[in-house]
């Protein structure tokens, strides 16, 4: 699926109103049906408010445990549930219940951020002499010469 700005999420939901089919609203998005209609539910249920995403909505575990015990448990549908929830695409909810069964029903957050694969070289002391910085240098230089 493309990625669908503010106001092209607005549009689609103003044409489906008016009359418009969503295989015609589809083609001219460039986007499948099902997204059309999962979109025009969530408008529909929470209103032109949960399309403002100034920055990506980040669930805790317990949160994301509670969603899926609903479909899990609770035998509701997975589209259902996200659209009661508020979540963006179907998608999501579908990739949090492939992950939870594949690790053995454990909910294991994903780190963020970049993971230290170099290792970091031990800075020179701030407060080393003169003989011992020529030590370290002639230390040095006989390693890079090997």
């Amino acid at each position: 699926m493309s990625k669908l700005s503010y106001e092209d999420k607005i549009n689609i939901y103003d044409e489906r109103k008016q009359g418009n089919s969503a295989v015609n609203i589809s083609k001219k998005y460039n986007v499948r049906k099902d997204v059309i209609k999962y979109l025009i539910r969530l408008i529909d249920k929470h209103g032109y408010d949960i399309l403002r995403t100034n920055k990506n909505r980040s669930f805790s575990s317990e949160e994301k445990e509670r969603i899926i015990n609903r479909v899990l448990i609770n035998n509701e549908s997975a589209c259902s549930v996200a659209i009661d929830e508020g979540l963006l695409s179907q998608g999501m909810l579908q990739n949090w219940i492939k992950k939870y069964n594949d690790m053995g029903y454990n909910i294991v957050e994903r780190k963020r951020g970049r993971s230290p694969t170099m290792n970091k070289k031990d800075k020179p002391k701030k407060s080393e002499t003169i003989e011992e910085e020529n030590e370290r240098l002639k230390k040095e230089n006989l390693y890079l010469k090997a």
